[in-house]
Order: C-alpha cells, then structure tokens, then sequence
C-alpha cells in the first residue's frame, strides 16, 4: 500500500514506513533476545537502522542467537537501565537518530528519562501522551485507545492536547479525518459522572476548531462508540457513533482495562507509542512479541520529524496549551507482561 492508503491491518504500517525509507532508531537497553530479533527482522523489512544502546558485553551474545550481525550496526556500550536511555535521548539531541524504542528496562525508569526538564525530550507547552493502535479481529479497521499509559486523571485541557496527539497519529498513518469517541458509562451529559461534562466540552472544541482535524463527539459509551447497532437501536444521531477510530478513554484505569481486554479476551494485535516527545518513543512491554514490537516501530517511523528538538519546539503552534506532566501523574505502573 502507499503512503495515501488507509490501513486496516497493523502489517499495513510496515508498508507503509518501509516507503518511508529506514529509520535510525536508539533501543534504550538492547540486551533482549526478542528485541534483537526484532532489530534483524527490521533491518530486513529496510524498515531501522538501529542504534543499540546498553552493556555491549551482554548484548553481542544475544545478537548471536538472534541471528543478527552486528557488522555495520552501531552498538553504545553503556550500562543498563538509566545510563541507556540517556544515550538513546542524547542520539536524538545530537540528530544521530529519529525514534526512540524502550528495551529491557523498566518503563518508570525509561520515562523518568525522557520527561526531564533538562536533558530529556519534553517539549514546551505540549503534553505527553500513549497511545494504543490495535487490529481487533473482526473489525474492519484500526482502531486507537488514548490514554491508557501515561496520563492517571487527566483534566478537560489534557484530554484535548491527548485527542489531537492522537488525531496527529491518524493524519500520519493515512486517515485524514479521523472520528474520535470520547467514552463515558452513558452517552447523555450527566451532571454527576464528570466524564460526560468532560466529553460535551471536548466536542464542542472541535466543533470550534481548538481540536483540529478530526471528528469529536461524546459522551459515548462504548457499544454505541464501536457498533453500528446500538446506535441505531439507542437513536444516537452521530458522525462517531458506530464508526470511532479513535477511542479516548476517560482516565487511565479504564483505558488500559479496555485496551487488555481487547488484547487478552479479543485477540486484539497492539501497537504502541509515546506522543509529544521531542521525537516519537515506542513503548512496548518488556513481554511483547517481536510482531508487536515491529508494528510499533512501523509507527513511530511513521511519525518521525526531520527537526531537532530546539526547532520542533519553535515550530509548535498549537491554539491548545497543556501544562508539562510532572512525574507523578505519568507512568504510575511498572510496566510488566501484564501492565505494560
């Protein structure tokens, strides 16, 4: 497929990114067999050029058994865990690479390097962000869930700069409009679920134009969101209803119990990336598959900047303002097998 298509399947990333040319990626802690792997496989696809980052003493011999020759790749010999991934954001700073991939290192401790003030990749005035990208079986197309990583309970300012990372994701894969549910337990404005006040504003902000690019309706629960038929048998008179591309959950807990439950109980295949940054992040589980791991790459470099940091902040002119995420209020799960 080409860059104009929009994709149905995950594998329609790797398509479309390998047109796109190879990215230059820093794998923060590359000492994983599985991820390895993955880096031959990309490699392969003419999808990265990595950049791996981390102890070379334990990541030669992985490299090995993974079949990948590490003539012509360059390997950062560094310690593990923080010392890693301030090499990984320091290649992107020096412009040496494009993306950003977490390896065998915990999430808390990848991201508490990438959200420092000083030397990591916060950008001014833009708010980070996860989002999910999955192929459910047996639904005809991709289909986003925001935020479920990052952000616990975010506020109506944050949702909205959440929404447009997301929305900016769709533009890059393809979909230049896409239709975004913003979910709650019902789909009328109550006054005592806080997340349907929160869902009328939202779609009001874009009917205005402070969220740009996109579809935005809500409240909207989540049968009506996704099924044709429960909208109609419910009345709902709506462009999302029925056919969301984009589902932005109401805070964190029930953004990563749906994205689970769409992986673990329906087969859901999952992408993942960290928005906002100065470069785009994939942020995988340390238990992800080498497919989950390639697609996400595939994304990322989707969503690649030519730009340094410096010039990236220079050039974001958003009418929404977002105040920084401090610490606290991101990644408060050490992200395993079963929380990402």
């Amino acid at each position: 497929m080409t860059k104009g298509d929009s994709p149905s399947k995950l594998g329609d990333l790797v398509a479309l990114a390998r047109a796109t040319g190879p990215v230059r990626v820093a794998v923060a802690d590359a000492a994983q067999g599985v991820l390895l792997a993955t880096m031959k496989r990309a490699m392969e696809e003419g999808l990265a050029e990595p950049h791996l980052v981390g102890p070379r003493v334990e990541i030669e011999p992985l490299a090995r058994q993974a079949g990948l020759l590490l003539d012509g790749v360059c390997v950062h010999d560094t310690g593990p865990d923080a010392d890693a991934a301030q090499e990984a954001v320091r290649l992107i700073h020096a412009g040496e690479a494009d993306v950003v991939m977490k390896g065998n290192l915990h999430t808390d401790t990848f991201m508490r390097v990438l959200l420092n003030g000083d030397t990591g990749l916060r950008v001014p005035d833009r708010r980070v962000s996860h989002l999910f990208l999955l192929e459910v079986p047996g639904h005809d197309r991709l289909i986003g869930v925001t935020d479920a990583a990052i952000n616990i309970s975010p506020d109506l300012s944050a949702k909205a700069q959440i929404c447009q990372n997301a929305v900016d994701v769709f533009h890059a894969i393809g979909v230049p409009e896409p239709r975004v549910a913003v979910l709650s337990a019902v789909e009328t404005v109550t006054e005592t679920i806080g997340s349907t006040l929160d869902a009328a504003g939202l779609a009001l902000m874009s009917r205005r134009g402070q969220i740009t690019g996109a579809v935005v309706d809500g409240p909207l629960a989540f049968d009506n969101a996704v099924s044709p038929r429960a909208a109609a048998e419910k009345g709902i008179r709506s462009d999302v209803a029925g056919r969301a591309d984009i589902l932005l959950v109401p805070d964190l807990v029930s953004g990563n119990i749906l994205s689970k439950a769409l992986e673990y109980l329906g087969g859901a295949q999952a992408a993942g990336v960290a928005l906002g940054l100065a470069a785009p992040v994939v942020l995988t589980s340390r238990a992800d598959t080498e497919e989950a791991r390639l697609y996400s790459l595939a994304l990322a470099a989707l969503l690649r900047r030519p730009a340094g940091p410096a010039r990236l902040a220079e050039e974001l002119h958003r009418s929404l303002r977002a105040a920084p995420v401090p610490e606290t209020a991101c990644c408060p799960l050490p992200l395993g097998s079963a929380s990402r």
